[in-house]
């Protein structure tokens, strides 16, 4: 603010805050509203929170085993399995996370041999 009371131009009040000059618009319009407080940047959401390793677990396990009987279901998809981890065992991950450990584990539920390669659930 103390710059663009010198007379500076936007460009060159970026280039000293090492922001771009949208950010110097932004500040200057907050400043009569909110004064000092205004000038603060907007606090964004935090990390991510990392997934516990007993969620890859249970991941990688129910993978390896047939979908219950009566869920009509020949293999698990990643969207019935991310379903399945949070309705039954409180586990909240995404499709995108199971496909993840599928990619890393190099596992294929789709191509698997038969039910002898699998373990059915009960």
């Amino acid at each position: 603010m103390l710059w663009s009371a010198e007379g500076r131009r936007r460009k060159d009040i970026a280039e000293l805050a090492g922001v771009v000059p949208l950010t110097v618009d932004r500040c200057k319009s907050r400043y009569p509203e909110r004064g000092v407080a205004g000038l603060e940047d907007k606090r964004r959401g935090g990390p991510r929170t990392q997934v516990p390793p007993r969620a890859r677990a249970r991941v990688i396990a129910l993978t390896r085993m047939s979908p219950p009987a009566d869920s009509g279901l020949s293999h698990w998809s990643t969207r019935t399995l991310a379903d399945r981890l949070k309705r039954r065992e409180g586990i909240s991950v995404s499709w995108h996370y199971v496909a993840r450990v599928w990619r890393e584990e190099n596992l294929k539920p789709h191509r698997s041999q038969g039910p002898e390669s699998h373990v059915r659930l009960v």
